[in-house]
C-alpha cells in the first residue's frame, strides 16, 4: 500500500505526452527544475524543455518547487518528495532511471538533491512520515549554467533568497561542489564561457569535485552565450547543440532512445 502523504506537494506538471511515452515502453524519466534565482521559475526552462524531451521519446515533467520567501530546505524537500512519488507510481508508471535537469538556481536545487545528506533525508522523512529509503537521490543529474557554489563567485540573489543572511560557513555547507561524494549520480553539465551572471567557474568547480570523487561526468563549455538561454533556439549553434548532446547522453544512460513522437 502506498503510504498517506503527510506534507502537501507542489504541482508536478507532466508533459502531455509523458504518460503515452511511458505506456509505449519509453524507459526512464526526466524531472526539470527551471531557474529563477530561488525567487521565481523561468517559464522557458520548464514546459518548453519537457516538450523537447518528449519529441525525442523521453517522458518528462517540470516541478513548481517553492521559492522565496520560503527558505531551505523547502525546495529540496519538495524535490526529494517528487522523486519518491515518481518512483512510487503516483504520476504514472515509471521504469528505468530518473534524471533531474536543473537550470541556474534550479541547477543548484538539482545538485542539492543529487547530493542530499542522510540528515536531510531523515529530517524530511520524519515530517512526511515517509520511509527514508524512498527519499533517494536521482539516478542521473543534468545541469545547465547551474549555480554550484554559494561562496566562490556566488550568485548573491540565489544565495540570499535560499538562505537569507547567513555566514560563509553555512553557505559553504550548501555549495554543491562541497557535498559531492562517490554516490553522487553520473552528471551531464553545460555552461558558457562568458556567462556574466553565474561564472563558468561554477561548472569547473563541480567537474573537479566529481572527478575527485570518481563520479562519471560530461561537461560542455560553449564559447559564448548569455545566462538563462534555456534551449538556446534563438541563438543557434554551437550552444544550442547542448540539447542534442543531453538526449544522446540520456540514451547512453538508459533513458528514452525511442522514436520521436
Amino acid at each position: 500500500m502506498v503510504p498517506t502523504m503527510a506534507l502537501d506537494r507542489v504541482p508536478l506538471v507532466l508533459d502531455p505526452h509523458a504518460l503515452g511515452l511511458a505506456a509505449a515502453g519509453a524507459p526512464g524519466f526526466v524531472l526539470v527544475l527551471p531557474g529563477g534565482g530561488y525567487v521565481g521559475r523561468a517559464e522557458h526552462e520548464g514546459s518548453a524543455v519537457t516538450a523537447r524531451l518528449a519529441e525525442h521519446g523521453v517522458p518528462a515533467a517540470h516541478l513548481e518547487y517553492p521559492v522565496a520567501p520560503t527558505r531551505y530546505p523547502d525546495a529540496l524537500d519538495q524535490t526529494l518528495l517528487a522523486l519518491a512519488d515518481l518512483r512510487a507510481g503516483r504520476h504514472g508508471d515509471v521504469t528505468g532511471p530518473i534524471a533531474l535537469l536543473g537550470f541556474s538556481a534550479g541547477g543548484h536545487l538539482a545538485g542539492s538533491a543529487a547530493t542530499a545528506t542522510r540528515e536531510e533525508v531523515e529530517h524530511l522523512a520524519s515530517r512526511d512520515g515517509s520511509d527514508p529509503a524512498m527519499l533517494r537521490r536521482p539516478d542521473l543529474l543534468g545541469l545547465g549554467y547551474a549555480v554550484v557554489s554559494l561562496v566562490e563567485n556566488p550568485h548573491v540573489g540565489s544565495r540570499t533568497n535560499l538562505l537569507g543572511e547567513v555566514d560563509d560557513v553555512r553557505a559553504a555547507e550548501l555549495s554543491v561542489d562541497r557535498r559531492v561524494d562517490a554516490t553522487t549520480p553520473p552528471t551531464f553539465a553545460w555552461h558558457t564561457a562568458d556567462d556574466a551572471a553565474v561564472p563558468v567557474s561554477h561548472a569547473v568547480l563541480l567537474a573537479a569535485a566529481l572527478g575527485a570523487a570518481g563520479v562519471a561526468y560530461e561537461l560542455h563549455v560553449y564559447p559564448t552565450g548569455r545566462h538563462g538561454l534555456g534551449l538556446a533556439e534563438d541563438v543557434g549553434p554551437p550552444v544550442s547543440e547542448w540539447a542534442t548532446a543531453w538526449v544522446r547522453w540520456l540514451a547512453q544512460q538508459g533513458v528514452g532512445g525511442q522514436a520521436s513522437r
